[in-house]
């Protein structure tokens, strides 16, 4: 019995195949491009996305040598506005989760609708990366293309639509537009009629592990999987990542870098940051709710980084045959916790939590003539982590126990970043026996909705062990965290005038 994790990602789609113990058999990635036509922009093309599911499906199932497939799960980056005219022709390139040319929309959505009033449904308040603000800039900036629009999707809601011809989409996706009641698990009424936005444009909501269409004829001709294979809700890309590491009970957190940093917990109950510096959507897993903290430039930091001051590692690494990350973690090895006084804060993109500020930027800060290289390196990672423990700092305020983190992402591979999260955050932090997090996550979502298991639960502690575990108390980055957070107060104001 096998079941497809399908992750469309930022920077790639990544296609991997499970046997139902949970062990990946094959995998693929197809890479595609972001374009960023203004500073703070950033956008894709629906079509490169299904042309990388189909390349990479087609290749898993010939490296596999496998076609009998159960079921399909999807995951997906989160709040991407797709909108595709009459005719299924996508209208314009996407505008994706990181964008930041929205401050105008959020205001206009807090002053329509009310800022308690829009918590109070949609459980968080109006950002920037949010797709009802994207959807609000169309209809003031490109109203001809708003008039087009027939459909208005999400990422993988749009693979979900070219797989199967069903316009859907789930609950923990969905959560992400802030056009839901979190609470009630549905479409807000309320916020589409203040906001204009006619319900037709928006799919038919299902639970995550619901199946939600079947695959196609043409889709079949495509990729390779079987015509009439099940397709379900699946989730976003952090919920789905949250159930491939077992997030699915109280006091077990995830700490998760990848393009973005996220810190998540699932609840039981819905709770409310009433400051909005947290998201509370609603979790993969009937009856659930989560509450996340992300920072939007994590391991886009290591990556920018990477790409422009580690060419030489780059050329290293593929005469090695090895990543050019697992060197860049040897260098930053050799300079001592704190850096020698080098604070660097990670906002690229401006930033979610917890400073809901779409200006913010990235800074080095403390350089003199005796720092080097690994020094900017190292800083990276430190302020990464920073970046994280304003997450989980939120969320414990909000009572929620935080006893073990479970380290994903391709951060969660570097073992010098864990150590650091593990003494920031004063837990253990922990890897599990799987590195798919969120295809394995779709995987057991799809799962369920074929009747592989009983429960997502379940499927959980079948499948997903404890591999490798880091101890809080190597270093003490308090001083170092105090003038972090101190650097962006006396900075903001500036950030906001550039």
């Amino acid at each position: 019995m096998y079941l497809l994790g399908i992750d469309i990602g930022t920077s790639g789609t990544k296609s991997v195949l499970f046997n139902e113990d949970g062990n990946a058999v094959a995998s693929d990635l197809q890479e595609y491009p972001l374009y960023q036509p203004q500073n703070g922009w950033a956008e894709q093309d629906p079509e490169d996305w299904w042309a990388a599911v189909c390349a990479s499906i087609k290749n898993v199932i010939a490296k596999s040598g496998i076609s009998d497939i159960k079921g399909v799960g999807l995951s997906g980056q989160m709040h991407g506005l797709v909108m595709l005219d009459k005719d299924d022709r996508v209208i314009r390139k996407s505008i994706i989760w990181c964008d930041q040319r929205t401050g105008r929309e959020c205001d206009e959505i807090t002053d329509i609708i009310g800022e308690k009033r829009l918590i109070e449904i949609t459980a968080n308040p109006a950002l920037t990366g949010f797709t009802a603000s994207k959807i609000r800039w169309v209809q003031n900036n490109e109203p001809e293309n708003y008039e087009k629009a027939a459909k208005i999707m999400l990422p993988k809601d749009y693979i979900r639509y070219m797989l199967t011809g069903e316009f859907a989409t789930e609950v923990s996706d969905g959560s992400g537009m802030q056009l839901m009641d979190i609470a009630k698990r549905q479409w807000s009424g309320e916020v589409l009629q203040k906001l204009g936005i006619d319900r037709s444009l928006l799919g038919e909501m299902y639970e995550s592990q619901e199946p939600t269409g079947r695959v196609t004829r043409r889709a079949a001709e495509l990729t390779g999987l079987p015509e009439g294979t099940v397709v379900v809700g699946g989730a976003g890309d952090q919920a789905a990542s949250a159930v491939g590491n077992g997030i699915v009970k109280s006091g077990i957190v995830s700490s998760t870098i990848g393009t973005s940093g996220v810190v998540f917990a699932s609840m039981d109950k819905i709770s409310i940051d009433p400051k909005g510096r947290v998201h509370t959507f609603c979790h993969a897993v009937p009856n659930m709710w989560h509450v996340m903290g992300v920072t939007q430039g994590a391991g886009l930091s290591l990556k920018w980084f990477r790409d422009n001051f580690c060419r030489e590692e780059i050329s290293v690494a593929d005469s090695m045959q090895t990543d050019p990350y697992v060197l860049m973690d040897k260098i930053a090895e050799t300079v001592p916790p704190l850096c020698d006084g080098v604070i660097y804060l990670p906002y690229l993109m401006g930033e979610r939590t917890p400073h809901l500020d779409p200006y913010a930027r990235g800074v080095f800060f403390g350089l003199s003539a005796k720092h080097t290289k690994a020094h900017l390196l190292r800083a990276v990672l430190e302020g990464v982590a920073f970046s994280l423990k304003d997450c989980l700092e939120i969320i414990r305020e909000m009572g929620i126990e935080a006893s073990q983190v479970r380290a994903s992402g391709g951060g969660g591979r570097s073992a010098i970043w864990r150590r650091m999260q593990a003494d920031l955050f004063g837990a253990d932090v922990v890897t599990t026996t799987s590195s798919e997090g969120g295809a394995l996550g779709v995987a057991i979502l799809a799962g369920v909705g074929t009747g592989v298991y009983n429960s997502v639960a379940e499927a959980c502690e079948l499948i997903i062990k404890i591999k490798k575990v880091e101890k809080a108390g190597e270093a003490d980055y308090t001083k170092n965290y105090k003038k972090y957070k101190k650097i962006y107060e006396s900075l903001k104001d500036i950030f906001k005038e550039v």
